[in-house]
C-alpha cells in the first residue's frame, strides 16, 4: 500500500481591520485620542493571530490599516499595521487586491458598506467590527 505525500499547508489567511471602522464602533470616548485608541485595537489584536478568527483557524496574519491621527502607530509582533497616505479605505482595498498569493483566504473587518462592496469585488469576506472587539 502506497502512502500519498502530505499536502503542504497553503498560505495563512489574512486578516485585515479597519481601524477607523472598528475604533469608531464604540463611543468611548476614541475622539479624544485617535492614536491610543489604535494603539489599544492593535494590542487586542495578537490573539487573533494565533488563534483565528472568523471561522478560520490560526495562524493568521494580522494587518491593520491606520490613517489620520493613528498614522504612527507602530506593528508589533502578531500585527503588521499599514499606514494610509490618504484614504484609508482606498489602502484596505489595494491591500486586497495585492494579497499574494492571488485569491490567498482574505478577511476585512469593516461595518462600511462601501468599502465592503469593493473589497469583496476581490474576493474579501467581510465581518463586522464585534469580530474584534472586546
Amino acid at each position: 500500500m502506497t502512502s500519498t505525500p502530505p499536502v503542504p499547508p497553503g498560505p495563512s489567511p489574512l486578516l485585515v481591520v479597519d481601524a477607523a471602522n472598528v475604533v469608531g464602533s464604540v463611543p468611548d470616548g476614541w475622539w479624544k485620542d485617535r492614536h491610543g485608541a489604535a494603539e489599544r485595537l492593535r494590542d487586542r489584536l495578537p490573539v487573533y493571530a494565533e488563534e483565528g478568527v472568523a471561522g478560520r483557524q490560526g495562524p493568521v496574519e494580522v494587518v491593520l490599516v491606520v490613517e489620520g491621527a493613528a498614522k504612527k502607530v507602530e506593528s508589533v509582533p502578531g500585527v503588521r499595521v499599514v499606514a494610509a497616505s490618504g484614504s484609508g479605505d482606498d489602502r484596505i482595498v489595494e491591500v486586497v487586491a495585492t494579497r499574494e498569493p492571488a485569491g490567498r483566504d482574505c478577511v476585512v473587518v469593516t461595518a462600511d458598506r462601501e468599502l465592503r462592496r469593493r473589497v469583496e469585488a476581490y474576493g474579501a469576506e467581510c465581518v463586522g467590527p464585534r469580530t474584534v472587539r472586546d
